[in-house]
């Protein structure tokens, strides 16, 4: 909603009430100031606009997280460098049900961008394998897929990587 940097601003802004409360003796306002203004620090790492697109992943609903992310106009400028990855990352499970050769460009840019979870890199690497296999690269697909098993340290993608395994044996 607002620029990183204004979240800063604002947060640096509601600090310095807190301190003044805490001078006039208003220990409880100061106090509340205080912890209020852990939000736009909050916001400035975790943007607002891709939480709620994540929520609406969840559920399944492709158009209304497309509504939010669409609020962000200028991610290069509006986003730190995580949050980029983390917005081509979820354009590129949209695009993936529909228009492959999109998602694989929003995916390798996610994972040149970087993310935080391994879980998130390893589901990147997943698809971009399963781009791969339509593609005919079976290498490309084999090298994406070993990586993908050796970032998915829970196994929640292990039976989606053996079957992908299966299906490069067969080409």
């Amino acid at each position: 909603m607002f620029h990183r940097n204004i979240k800063l601003i604002i947060a640096g802004l509601i600090i310095i009430a807190g301190v003044w409360q805490f001078t006039e003796g208003n220990i409880g306002n100061g106090i509340f100031l205080i912890l209020l203004s852990a939000i736009p620090v909050l916001l400035y790492f975790k943007n607002e606009f891709i939480l709620l697109a994540f929520l609406k992943l969840r559920k399944q609903d492709f158009p209304g997280a497309q509504k939010w992310l669409a609020y962000i106009k200028k991610p290069e400028s509006a986003l730190v460098r995580k949050q980029q990855g983390y917005f081509n990352y979820l354009h590129g499970i949209m695009l993936s049900q529909t228009n492959l050769s999109q998602a694989e460009k929003y995916f390798k840019k996610a994972i040149e961008l970087g993310l935080s979870m391994d879980m998130d890199l390893a589901v990147a690497k997943l698809n971009l394998a399963g781009v791969a296999m339509t593609r005919r690269r079976k290498l490309e697909a084999t090298n994406l897929l070993n990586e993908a098993k050796k970032l998915d340290k829970q196994g929640m993608l292990k039976d989606q990587i053996v079957m992908m395994k299966g299906q490069l044996k067969k080409m």
